[in-house]
C-alpha cells in the first residue's frame, strides 16, 4: 500500500487504476469522524493505492472523485445525461378546491395517538 501525498496524484493514479482493470477495481473512502480523518483507498488487488487527509478543504474534491469514478462505472458522461433530458415545460395543474378542515380533525391533530391527557386535579 502507498500513500500518496498529492491529491492531484492520487486522482490521476486512482482513474487510471480503474481504466486499466475496470472488472476488479475495488474503490474505498473510510471516514473516522473522531479523528477527523478521511481515508481513500483503490485497489485492484495486485496495486493498491491511498490518499489520508485531516483537512476540510478536500471534500469538494473527494466529491468531484467520487462523480467521475461513478460516471465512468455507468459508463456514462455528463453530456449524454443532459441531452437525455427534454426541454418540455411541466403541464399545468388546476388548482383543485381544498376541502374544509372540520374541528374534530384540528383537536385530533393536537394529540399524538396514544398519548393520554392528564386530568385537572380538584381544587379542595
Amino acid at each position: 500500500m502507498v500513500y500518496i501525498h498529492s491529491w492531484q496524484e492520487f486522482q490521476d493514479a486512482a482513474e487510471a487504476l480503474y481504466a486499466k482493470s475496470p472488472n476488479k477495481a475495488r474503490y474505498v473512502a473510510k471516514w473516522k469522524s473522531s479523528e477527523g480523518k478521511l481515508v481513500l483507498k483503490i485497489t485492484d488487488d495486485t496495486t493498491c493505492i491511498k490518499f489520508k487527509t485531516f483537512s476540510s478543504i478536500f471534500l469538494n474534491r473527494f466529491e468531484a472523485l467520487n462523480l467521475s469514478l461513478i460516471e465512468k462505472m455507468q459508463n456514462r458522461r455528463k453530456e449524454e445525461q443532459a441531452q437525455s433530458i427534454p426541454d418540455q415545460p411541466m403541464p399545468a395543474v388546476e388548482n383543485a378546491p381544498e376541502a374544509p378542515i372540520s374541528s374534530v380533525a384540528i383537536q385530533s391533530a393536537s394529540v399524538a395517538p396514544g398519548v393520554k391527557k392528564k386530568k385537572p386535579k380538584k381544587k379542595k
